[in-house]
């Protein structure tokens, strides 16, 4: 009769690195991260940047529209109100980077302008 070896039980890692506990390194098969074909997996995060996916939207809300169904047509365009805030988002954080980058630079020039005027105050001093 056939006979079960529990040892031998291989368990589904779903995308997570599973190890076993026992044995030695061997016997640890690397779970890649592609599918059979090569193709990586997508781990639920978009391709495409966001400004090509709020065009890809907006056309098919255009197309939705043409074709005559509103409600499609709403969905694609919160897809693209979404993807709009996302560049939105992603400019203002820019412009704020810029901003301080400008702010600390200007702080370092009006800091090294007043040591070497401290400096040559200095030298003025001590020549007297």
């Amino acid at each position: 009769m056939f006979q079960r070896r529990p040892g031998k039980f291989r368990r589904r890692s779903n995308g997570r690195n599973y190890r076993m506990r026992g044995g030695s390194s061997d016997n640890i098969r690397q779970i890649s991260n592609q599918f059979v074909n090569g193709q990586p997996r997508n781990k639920f995060r978009p391709s495409l940047s966001a400004e090509k996916l709020l065009e890809k939207y907006t056309s098919l809300a255009k197309e939705a529209v043409s074709s005559g169904d509103i409600t499609l047509s709403e969905n694609y365009l919160q897809h693209a109100d979404h993807f709009m805030r996302i560049i939105e988002d992603k400019n203002k954080n820019r412009d704020q980077s810029k901003a301080s980058i400008i702010d600390k630079s200007s702080w370092d020039d009006k800091s090294i302008s007043k040591n070497s005027d401290i400096k040559q105050k200095d030298v003025a001093i001590k020549k007297e």
